[in-house]
């Protein structure tokens, strides 16, 4: 690299409140060139940490964390419906729920786009950050964990989502044919989970627990969250025993002793939160774009788009589990009182919406304050149960099972047999995880897809859905390096 001059595809990573991007597929293409004298700028603590900033802004914005994300993981599955109006289909929304997929629908094209964004700006903190050599160094190694662990949370929304995807791991050269090789070739699903826990160890060693986070740094990557992704990506590859371990060291947490305040403000970053996206709403406070809003009731006396809804099916799974207290937490019912009071009037259109997104503070605000719940120790317990499970410890997975169920006022699991609790976790996960982004990715991984998907009236096709298509502009742009997905 040439010492003068450093290509950099956006300065405006820099400003911690700018979350703009460019309409390029990976937000690669170089914009500005920068100096030495202007990266000189941010050889300090607070030039490094606006890196970590822009980095965790990205996951604010409307591709990556919103309507579009919410489609392709939540309403896709048995979870949920289009809801809103009939007639309003949401750009493509009608045709998510039909599981009628397409390579030019937009929500694909937004997830693919926002997450490899998110990714080029992790990137660029770790291209930079081992320059800002005025910058304490202890921070600087924190940072770049924080910016590996962004990293692979991106990767493993991607290869969940399409499979095998590009491995980007630095920032490119668009003259180097090499560069653009790595920026239009897909890799296989394999090596791009092998990408992914490398990028977790690296994180694991170099962030710090949860705790040493205080004040305005609360909410940041740590090493559990760490522990915690990699025990999921493990459960993805079926790595079972790397799966125990890993939630062994997940450290410091416990179960929230009522469910339904996980969800309320004064449950973020609570003592069962192992990594949230953090939204904080209000004048220049800025949220997670329209999360709320595009789910909020519609129509008389509601406060928003009214789309993501909770399906009958899933309200018949609580009902037939007798579980009460998360469906309560979890569906806004019509025609009810919602805990801060606000009446949910017989008018609204639809008969259920989705709880856990609800902001009392900021209900219809284009920005709320309400949180993204991604990794929570609940699920830790799961992911231990059902790996112990699948290596022949039925008896010993139980009472992860059974501590889960307790907090619900549930009895302990009538499971004894692997296969029966197998699908005892598995329902676990489904009322414990609602609208937590899992549902879809679940059915999919346990191979449960294609008979939930015929129960709740939609047709899944093995041998293709299991992944969604390659947006087609970006199949376009390769050129014959990335091949469609099969099917589409």
């Amino acid at each position: 690299m040439n010492k003068k001059i450093i290509l950099v595809s956006t300065l405006l990573i820099f400003a911690a409140v700018n979350q703009s991007c460019s309409n390029d597929f990976l937000d690669v293409k170089p914009t500005e060139a920068v100096s030495a004298t202007d990266v000189s700028l941010y050889n300090n603590n607070a030039g490094a940490e606006s890196f970590i900033t822009a980095n965790y802004a990205k996951f604010l914005d409307w591709n990556i964390s919103s309507f579009s994300w919410n489609g392709v993981s939540s309403i896709t599955s048995d979870d949920a419906d289009k809801g809103s109006s009939p007639g309003d289909t949401g750009s493509d929304k009608d045709l998510l729920d039909a599981l009628n997929f397409n390579a030019t629908m937009p929500s694909f094209q937004d997830v693919w786009q926002g997450n490899f964004q998110a990714i080029n700006r992790s990137n660029q903190a770790l291209l930079f950050l081992p320059l800002l050599d005025k910058a304490d160094a202890s921070l600087r190694a924190r940072l770049i964990g924080e910016a590996k662990f962004l990293r692979a949370f991106a990767y493993f929304t991607l290869v969940r989502s399409f499979g095998g995807v590009p491995i980007v791991d630095h920032v490119a050269n668009p003259g180097d044919e090499a560069d653009r090789a790595m920026l239009l070739t897909k890799k296989t699903k394999e090596e791009v989970y092998a990408f992914i826990e490398n990028d977790l160890k690296d994180a694991i060693a170099a962030l710090p627990d949860k705790s040493a986070y205080t004040g305005a740094n609360v909410g940041r990557a740590s090493k559990g969250a760490a522990y915690a992704l990699l025990a999921k990506v493990s459960l993805y590859e079926k790595k079972w025993q790397q799966v125990i371990d890993n939630c062994n060291l997940v450290v410091g947490y416990s179960l929230t002793p009522n469910f339904a305040d996980i969800y309320k403000i004064s449950g973020e970053n609570n003592q069962e939160s192992i990594f949230e996206i953090q939204g904080k709403g209000g004048q220049s406070q800025p949220g997670i774009q329209q999360y709320s809003q595009t789910q909020g009731a519609r129509g008389a006396g509601g406060w928003g788009w009214g789309f993501n809804t909770p399906s009958q099916n899933l309200v018949d799974a609580y009902n037939a589990a007798g579980d009460t207290v998360r469906r309560d937490a979890t569906i806004i019912f019509r025609n009810s009182t919602l805990y801060d009071g606000r009446v949910v009037p017989s008018t609204v259109e639809n008969p259920y919406y989705n709880y856990k997104c609800y902001s009392s503070n900021f209900t219809g605000d284009d920005d709320s304050d309400a949180n993204i719940r991604y990794l929570r120790y609940s699920e830790v317990l799961l992911m231990k149960a059902e790996a112990m499970n699948e290596l022949n410890q039925t008896s010993a997975a139980a009472p992860f099972l059974n501590e889960v169920r307790y907090r619900a006022h549930l009895p302990k699991t009538t499971a004894v047999s692997q296969a029966d609790m197998r699908i005892a976790i598995w329902k676990e996960r489904r009322l414990e995880l609602a609208f937590e982004h899992d549902r879809w990715f679940d059915l999919v991984r346990t191979g449960q897809a294609a008979a939930a998907m015929a129960a709740d009236g939609k047709t899944f096709t093995v041998g293709k859905n299991e992944v969604f298509p390659i947006p087609q502009s970006f199949i376009s742009e390769a050129k014959g390096l990335t091949a469609q997905n099969p099917g589409y």
